[in-house]
């Protein structure tokens, strides 16, 4: 099975909108009478604490059961891996054995937020309210460039660095930014995309963990982008451009970003799909 990478947040959306990116984890899930997992060489754990497995056996034991994994989702960076990882657990587990669990529910408590799971799951764009995902489509001809810096940053950092309490003009800032935000996607208006995706929320509280970051999202103009937003807890920047942009964006950030892994990442209308069985 093949679940997408996601970049949450989008700007003024905070824990509460997420993309699909095509970007995938694949799971390979078979019944073979002892337990193994298979990472290849990615440094993930091949063992139970594997949160593919974990997911996995919150709903059924993995006993005699050989786990297969591989994934293009570069871990920390802000591009949903463990959500990625923890709906291939859980999906794999609820087709293999005929469950039919809550698992968009069961997801959010792995992860602990709902933003990029619905994205895992759901695929397309999703607005997270209410212990919902509502999925919606953006207009087509809007994509999005990956910059991805070479350090790490830790998700329990940056949910650290966020206060209890904000100022009620940063929360009406988000409000109607979110809401321009929406509007821009789903008419393809990427003057509105431009102007919605203006966080007055997380990213300057967080700009210590990233700064490379942020001074990428303040050059996202320059560079070609209609605009820029910190994927998740970054250091990932999504840029987002039209389409007939995206070749031009890649270079200007090849030449700017020397530093920076540089990838297109077209949005993935597609969440998890379960191939075989």
């Amino acid at each position: 099975m093949r679940v997408p990478a996601s970049s949450a947040n989008l700007g003024p959306g905070y824990d509460a909108m997420a993309a699909a990116l095509a970007l995938h984890l694949e799971l390979e899930v078979e019944e073979t009478g002892r337990f193994t997992v298979d990472v290849g060489e990615a440094e993930l754990p091949s063992d139970r604490t594997n949160l593919c497995v974990r997911a996995f056996e919150s709903l059924h034991s993995a006993d005699g059961i050989s786990f297969t994994i591989r994934s293009e989702i570069p871990v920390s960076a802000g591009l949903g891996s463990s959500a990625a990882a923890i709906v291939a657990g859980l999906v794999a587990a609820d087709h293999m054995f005929e469950l039919d669990a809550p698992l968009f529910n069961l997801a959010v408590e792995l992860e602990g937020h709902p933003d990029n799971v619905g994205a895992a799951l759901y695929g397309g764009f999703v607005i997270c309210a209410d212990g919902t995902a509502e999925r919606f489509e953006a207009a087509p001809g809007i994509e999005a460039v990956l910059a991805i810096p070479p350090s790490q940053v830790a998700t329990e950092d940056a949910r650290a660095a966020m206060p209890q309490e904000v100022p009620i003009d940063d929360a009406i800032h988000n409000a109607a930014h979110t809401a321009l935000l929406v509007l821009g996607l789903v008419r393809g208006d990427l003057d509105l995309v431009a102007r919605g995706l203006h966080d007055r929320l997380h990213q300057q509280r967080r700009a210590h963990l990233y700064p490379r970051s942020m001074e990428l999202v303040a050059n996202a103009r320059e560079l070609g982008a209609v605009g820029a937003s910190i994927s998740g807890a970054g250091p990932a920047v999504m840029f987002w451009c039209h389409w007939q942009q995206t070749g031009t964006l890649i270079e200007n950030l090849r030449a700017a970003a020397p530093d920076c892994k540089i990838q297109r990442a077209q949005l993935s209308p597609g969440g998890a799909d379960v191939r075989a069985l």
